[in-house]
């Protein structure tokens, strides 16, 4: 099922509409043209892909800071730097987040 506000603001940014979640009640109040309903389902796959991307970026970038940035700065301050612990934590949270497949 199609978000149409997701889309609506991801393919029109800026763009000024209202809408309750259907086609159907989306009210126009820009000077572009109106999207057709089929414009916007068909751009729904990108748009859910690049927010399901940017979700996984979102969590794995707070997963590093909480768990391997610690790491990281640790073996710096060694005399000679292991990283093995930092790439293994940091492989650790990729196998667990992985990133979606493009539609």
């Amino acid at each position: 099922m199609t978000d149409y506000p997701a889309v609506l603001t991801s393919i029109r940014p800026g763009a000024q509409w209202s809408m309750n979640e259907t086609y159907d009640s989306l009210v126009w109040l820009d000077d572009s043209p109106k999207p057709t309903k089929k414009t916007l389902d068909d751009a729904w796959p990108q748009v859910e892909y690049e927010n399901a991307y940017a979700a996984v970026e979102d969590a794995r970038r707070f997963q590093y800071q909480a768990e391997t940035d610690g790491l990281y700065f640790h073996a710096m301050r060694e005399d000679t730097p292991t990283l093995t612990a930092w790439m293994a934590a940091v492989d650790a949270i990729k196998a667990s987040l992985p990133y979606p497949e493009a539609p």
